[in-house]
């Protein structure tokens, strides 16, 4: 699973009711774009995390690169 800075890292719930943790990556700290992350989330914690099963990477688009 590879990623950029400025990537959102998405964690989805493991349970019913249980809220998606969404978080920018602001480093990739592994070679070639491979985890490990550092991931600032929505609530100001920041963090180095590997994808799991239930994370995405959500790609930055070409015009949100140009902000």
């Amino acid at each position: 699973m590879r990623a950029t800075a400025g990537d959102q890292f998405v964690q989805h719930g493991r349970v019913v009711g249980q809220h998606d943790k969404v978080g920018e990556i602001v480093e990739v700290l592994g070679q070639d774009g491979n985890p490990p992350f550092r991931v600032r989330f929505t609530d100001g914690h920041v963090g180095v995390c590997s994808p799991g099963p239930d994370t995405e990477i959500r790609h930055r688009t070409a015009s949100e690169e140009q902000r």
